[in-house]
């Protein structure tokens, strides 16, 4: 006995008409009737009653085509599922991305996969800076999203998006724009900075911004979190610089003065994974 035996007595048993089931089929009568007929003999049982005029099922019969038809339905699910995780159309797929672009960039990445792929599930993740390569390495997660490139082996790197620094102020600071800042005005203020690793162009970029004026920051907090940063500004404890991405985050109370340093964002992989709902989400993003 196999599925197609199993479908060929389905089709009978709503027809319940030989011929026009065998048409119905795509083979002839004389061959329906032998796989029928097969099916019967390996379950020891009649499943039709048939004359020269009726064919109608028997009570047997009826039982089979109530199971058969609800088993064959969750088969076929299962084979589409399965088709679906083979070509990448359902499964999930682990993010990791700074906060910094959780307004930006992220929604329109997801809105690209939701739509392409609808099945797809997609977790977000925020790690630590010197987890990320780890993590990725690891299969702890399949992308990501970093303002560092990752330079190790095996890991492969390709710039997707350019931000913008920015100052993030209250919104009744005296600073207006980028030119109202100097070294004088500079020295007068509290700032509240990321927490900046070793070997991070990013901190780099900051670094290269208070070289401008010539000046060394009073740094009086750090945080690994730029939600955080932005609370402690909107609570008038110093001013700030971050990407400028996160002024696309709701922050009454604060503004954000564009800087003329840009800092790059990178997405991150597994070079030898050959997962298709990796490469499916590659090529939606690149």
């Amino acid at each position: 006995m196999n599925l197609q035996q199993i479908k060929y007595f389905l089709a009978l048993s709503g027809e319940l008409h030989y011929w026009n089931t065998a048409a119905k089929m795509n083979i002839t009568q004389s061959a329906l009737s032998r796989q029928i007929q097969s099916l019967e003999n390996e379950l020891g049982l009649l499943l039709f009653e048939r004359n020269k005029r009726n064919v109608k099922l028997t009570p047997a019969g009826r039982f089979l085509k109530d199971k058969w038809e609800v088993q064959l339905s969750e088969i076929e699910y299962i084979h589409q599922s399965a088709k679906q995780i083979h070509l990448g159309e359902s499964g999930t797929i682990k993010i990791a991305h700074p906060d910094s672009i959780s307004a930006s960039i992220i929604p329109d990445i997801l809105a690209k996969i939701s739509i392409k792929y609808p099945q797809l599930q997609v977790e977000l993740l925020q790690i630590l800076y010197e987890n990320q390569q780890e993590f990725l390495r690891n299969y702890k997660i399949d992308l990501a999203i970093t303002r560092d490139i990752n330079i190790i082996s095996g890991l492969k790197s390709k710039k997707i998006y350019t931000d913008h620094l920015a100052l993030v102020i209250p919104e009744n600071h005296p600073y207006q724009t980028f030119k109202d800042l100097t070294k004088e005005t500079l020295e007068k203020q509290k700032f509240i900075l990321p927490t900046i690793d070793e070997g991070s162009s990013y901190g780099y970029i900051i670094q290269k911004l208070f070289n401008s004026f010539d000046f060394v920051p009073e740094v009086y907090l750090h945080s690994e979190f730029g939600s955080t940063i932005i609370a402690l500004v909107r609570k008038r404890l110093g001013i700030a610089v971050l990407p400028d991405s996160y002024s696309y985050h709701e922050s009454p109370g604060l503004r954000f003065i564009k800087l003329p340093f840009q800092t790059e964002l990178y997405l991150n992989w597994r070079a030898d994974d050959h997962n298709p709902i990796l490469s499916n989400v590659l090529k939606l993003i690149l």
